[in-house]
């Protein structure tokens, strides 16, 4: 299951009304391909060149992140399985800070080793400033390095959507990823200028990737029975040789790499800070 580098208080599931008063059902396909082509034009092109980045108003530096492929199973509209468009983002529910349950009236839970995950959205280009208002999607495999919907139909877990609140932080609930052949472990995001935007994967601002701290995910894989394949395949991937971050400056690298505070047996809070050029 290896990706290619070649791509463009908890919400109960009361129904997409609920979650979104104006979200359409609809694809908003031009609305989308206008900003797709803007995000297109900033985020199309990795030279490798310059990192870039921006000051805060306290001294603080915010990176750019680079985008990075939605690899083959984002569920957001953009992909299909069986033939059938696969487009999670217009499910009930979706719209949630913990992403461990399943939506939609499917019930299996993903178990793991639990995870607060924070994601702060930044301005790069004015000052490093918090945005609020904005949209994340979050997706990843299980604790057996599996994908909700693809390689599991009856579960959709470990997806869903948040909203940045005035500082620019989008919380989610979640497990510890795996690590599967072929990559080092991680987490997809998309950002959307709002929820409306959300519909279409296409109207992404950003798609990227964050990576696992290597000591964190050693010890995760050898602490719990969960994981042991993982505790393997990580022997076999490298988060400087992999597929996706490679080509990532050193500057770049750091910033997609999350923090994590904590332990296997009680946890982790993850933190991350995605840098965009609005």
């Amino acid at each position: 299951m290896t990706d290619h580098k070649d791509r463009h208080d908890h919400n109960e599931p009361e129904g997409l009304s609920a979650d979104l008063p104006h979200l359409t059902r609809r694809r908003l396909v031009l609305t989308g391909l206008a900003m797709g082509g803007a995000a297109l034009s900033l985020w199309g092109v990795r030279s490798g060149a310059q990192t870039v980045s921006g000051t805060g108003a306290d001294g603080s530096v915010c990176v750019a992140l680079p985008a990075e492929t939605a690899g083959p199973f984002p569920a957001d509209g953009t992909n299909v399985r069986a033939g059938q468009t696969v487009n999670i983002l217009t499910e009930a529910g979706v719209i949630r800070e913990d992403l461990r349950s399943s939506i939609g009236g499917l019930a299996p839970v993903a178990e793991g080793v639990p995870v607060t995950l924070e994601i702060t959205l930044v301005d790069v280009r004015n000052a490093c400033v918090p945005l609020g208002g904005m949209a994340v999607y979050v997706w990843q495999c299980g604790a057996e390095g599996v994908y909700s919907i693809y390689g599991a139909a009856d579960r959709n877990y470990l997806r869903g959507i948040g909203i940045s609140d005035v500082n620019g932080v989008v919380r989610f609930i979640t497990i510890f990823p795996a690590c599967y052949p072929g990559r080092w472990p991680h987490i997809h995001f998309e950002v959307f200028s709002g929820a409306e935007m959300a519909v279409s994967g296409k109207a992404a601002l950003l798609t990227s990737q964050f990576a696992l701290p290597e000591a964190e995910c050693r010890a995760v894989y050898a602490a719990h029975p969960l994981y042991s394949a993982s505790q393997e395949t990580i022997r076999g991937v490298s988060l400087t040789r992999d597929g996706i971050f490679r080509d990532s400056s050193d500057t770049e690298l750091a910033a997609q790499t999350l923090a994590l505070e904590g332990d296997p047996a009680g946890g982790y809070r993850a933190t991350g800070r995605v840098g965009l050029v609005l």
